[in-house]
């Protein structure tokens, strides 16, 4: 049983949301007013979802003003598919979305992947390329620092590094990481990778390959 907490300004939303995720056994509350949700209240959560566009203050400004605090998945419910909302929202922390119109079966899905991969726990370390993954914190640390990264972020980085040399496509790296029993989201991975990628630059690490029209992989030569 995991608590979660819906925003979003559309109370039918609200209802059809808590409906479909208190079938799998969650305790679900909600929240039409961005504004009335504070970070402490925010930390008793394991799955916070988001809608992108409400009035006041939107899904993204909440997610920036909470998200220092919050260590959860937040995941974004959202009619926009544009390139650039998207790289915002992975900009501010999140670790998903769900692009409205939604099935319910979808959302449930979605939401369970994410609460599985939260109660993972990992217990070894594991060096590649520079970088040193502490499977059981789930963060991960290039030098005497540890790497900004969000928990979606951490475990694709975990996933290529652990089978590093293999290539992955997007949609195999989605379930990979997420769990989803379905087509992965093209678009969410890469914009993960490209998070991830800016976030090594910084030490010079560049353990990640692009194969073209293909996917991704952790250089070989990247095993430590």
């Amino acid at each position: 049983m995991s608590k979660v907490l819906v925003v979003d300004d559309d109370l039918d939303m609200l209802s059809l949301v808590r409906a479909a995720l208190e079938k799998d056994g969650h305790l679900i509350d909600t929240e039409a007013d961005a504004l009335a949700v504070q970070p402490a209240r925010c930390q008793q959560y394991d799955l916070l979802l988001l809608d992108v566009m409400m009035p006041g203050e939107d899904g993204f400004s909440l997610c920036r003003r909470i998200r220092a605090e919050v260590d959860c998945p937040i995941l974004f419910l959202t009619a926009k598919a544009e390139e650039a909302a998207l790289v915002q929202g992975f900009g501010l922390g999140a670790d998903d979305y769900i692009k409205k119109p939604f099935s319910l079966a979808e959302l449930r899905a979605r939401v369970n992947a994410h609460l599985r991969r939260e109660v993972r726990q990992p217990t070894h370390t594991l060096s590649r390329g520079g970088v040193r993954f502490d499977m059981q914190a789930k963060v991960a640390i290039a030098g005497e620092h540890t790497l900004p990264f969000t928990r979606g972020e951490y475990a694709i980085c975990e996933h290529l590094a652990l089978h590093a040399g293999q290539v992955f496509t997007k949609e195999q790296l989605y379930k990979a990481v997420f769990g989803f029993e379905a087509e992965g989201d093209p678009s969410a991975v890469a914009e993960h990778i490209k998070n991830i990628r800016a976030k090594l630059k910084a030490d010079n690490i560049s353990p990640i390959e692009t194969v073209w029209g293909v996917g991704y992989k952790w250089r070989k030569n990247s095993v430590l």
